[in-house]
């Protein structure tokens, strides 16, 4: 049987888009949610069973918002398994559209406001032209796939006697920076666990994908999901006045070198089941100096994403780790090289500058100065962590571990040059598919049998591949690292359990197998951002319908 999706899809998915839902801007990621959640209570089953469907608030969290979540119970059996769909509602900024902001949310009239105000490549020239697209903030990332759960929540509702077993779609906020709401929703899930028994056996996210280079005509689904990890840096130099530079030690130039050896260093791609992560970059590099004077900077900062298909929490703690001892190293080395020429430059007796290389852990940094100041210095530090988070609960996770570290710095006797290092962000679990667990096994299948059937009458090849390559909340579905291997997380971040705490022990009560069939076009997060609708609106849907039912058959 064959869905015909597309209309209600892009229909959904134009008016979901006319509603800016920019992380973290008041009000328009719960304007969403609550456009999902009248969608369904507009609907018979919800109206009968009107406890199917709830807008709940995020946990923990400093701003106002909502997500949404809806269940159909089938009727078809009396199987308690039960599929999970997945799909944030929340947006980037639209900055990048400069003068026509206001255009970024109207499908309709921004293809040719985009022609009349920017140049733009042929690509996009011959995309506009072929009416095959809709652009848009969000169409693509990613509310055509969160539209196209709406659909098949929708008509599995209007016929829940062909599934032996349930279906629940999250809509949730949050996906592109903290994701509060999926974190949140976790709670719902396990509450429906214990209030209705179901037993979830797979996440279906519809997140979007794109082309891997010019020329690739190919659709992706992928099972299992990338990893990210943000190993974090602060540098404590030696503070001079700058006619007196060798007195000095740069905390810039220590990060600098940092950067150049984990930025794109291929050595540190992970590969697994053939397939490699794009390798380290930089996404943040700078000093903490405020204003101008002629005194060297005293602490400097920067954090890398760093992504894994294989390679355990611990594994990047210890690669980051040697890459800043490293660079510590090599620095040094270069400071004396350089003194040497000056003084032979100034005719003056030259002797080593006096700098060590000193490397931390938060772990190690944290526990070393507790071991000599005992609970005095703890109960010091857990006061002003609370505190801050108390006084600016709006301050960016990097930079409220930055300010505990310095905190703890203030009680080091020795401030000879150090360099501390720290996981800086949420922990996104990787998750590797291998389907030698039945779970694994029994999604793989379905997917490739959903193929089989969906193909045919699909426009382009569509492929399959092992990780899906973006930061995702299908992370939160499972983890495939050893619980132990989680604690190196938990215990090298500043911010745990006062602003951060990712409960791994509720995943595991989860812990389902995920694939990602979902949206699918080009320049995602760019002012070009637009959704391939016949791919999108009408071929995700029909797979993902026919993956639900060989689970739930």
């Amino acid at each position: 049987m064959k869905l015909n999706s597309y209309s209600e899809v892009k229909r959904l998915t134009s008016e979901m888009v006319g509603i800016p839902s920019i992380n973290k801007e008041p009000k328009g990621e719960t304007a969403v949610a609550e456009y999902v959640y009248n969608y369904f209570v507009d609907q018979p089953y919800f109206r009968k069973n009107p406890d199917h469907v709830k807008i709940f608030k995020t946990k923990d969290d400093f701003i106002d918002r909502y997500s949404t979540l809806a269940y159909v119970k089938g009727t078809k059996g009396s199987s308690d398994k039960t599929v999970i769909l997945i799909g944030h509602i929340d947006t980037v900024g639209v900055d990048d559209f400069g003068t026509i902001k206001e255009y970024a949310f109207q499908t309709e009239k921004l293809p040719r406001k985009l022609m009349e105000t920017f140049s733009l490549s042929e690509e996009v020239i011959e995309d506009i032209k072929s009416g095959e697209y809709m652009f848009g903030r969000g169409a693509l990332d990613m509310k055509s796939g969160v539209a196209g759960h709406m659909y098949l929540m929708k008509y599995f509702s209007e016929h829940p006697e062909e599934l032996d077993g349930n279906i629940v779609q999250i809509a949730e906020c949050d996906e592109e920076d903290n994701s509060h709401g999926i974190i949140t929703a976790v709670d719902y899930l396990l509450e429906l666990k214990r209030t209705e028994g179901f037993e979830y056996v797979a996440c279906i996210n519809a997140d979007y994908s794109t082309n891997y280079m010019p020329g690739d005509d190919n659709r992706y689904i992928y099972y299992g999901s990338v990893g990210k990890l943000l190993p974090s840096f602060v540098a404590f130099g030696k503070e001079s006045h700058v006619g007196s530079a060798f007195n000095a030690f740069d905390p810039n130039l220590l990060i600098a070198e940092i950067t150049k050896q984990m930025s794109l260093n291929t050595e540190l791609c992970d590969v697994s089941q053939g397939e490699v992560t794009m390798p380290p970059i930089s996404l943040k590099q700078t000093d903490t100096k405020v204003g101008y004077t002629v005194q060297t900077a005293l602490t400097a900062f920067s954090y890398y994403n760093f992504f894994t298909h294989g390679i355990s929490p611990n594994k990047v703690l210890e690669k980051s780790k040697e890459i800043g001892i490293r660079a510590f190293n090599e620095v040094i080395a270069l400071l004396n090289q350089r003194y040497r020429q000056y003084c032979k430059l100034s005719k003056i007796d030259y002797q080593d500058l006096p700098w060590k290389t000193r490397v931390y852990t938060w772990k190690e940094f944290y526990g070393e100065a507790a071991e000599k100041f005992g609970k005095v210095f703890v109960d010091d530090i857990h006061e002003f962590s609370t505190n801050l988070q108390l006084r600016e609960p709006e301050l960016d996770l990097r930079l409220y571990s930055l300010a505990v570290i310095e905190e703890v710095w203030k009680w080091y006797e020795d401030k000879s040059p150090a360099l501390v290092l720290f996981f800086g962000s949420i922990f996104s679990a990787r998750i590797e598919m291998t389907g030698k667990t039945e779970k694994e096994k029994v999604l793989i299948d379905a997917v490739e049998e959903a193929l089989e059937k969906v193909s045919p009458e699909a426009k382009r090849k569509i492929k399959t591949r092992m990780f899906y390559p973006y930061i995702s909340d299908s992370s939160f579905m499972a983890l495939s690292d050893s619980r132990e291997s989680f604690d190196t997380v938990a215990e090298n971040m500043p911010s745990w359990k006062v602003k951060y705490f990712h409960d791994v022990d509720k995943i595991m009560e989860i812990n389902v197998p995920v694939v990602n069939i979902g949206s699918f076009g080009h320049d995602g997060h760019m002012l070009t951002e637009r959704v391939d609708m016949l791919h999108t609106f009408q071929n995700v849907p029909n797979i993902t319908y026919e993956t639900v039912k060989r689970l739930l058959k």
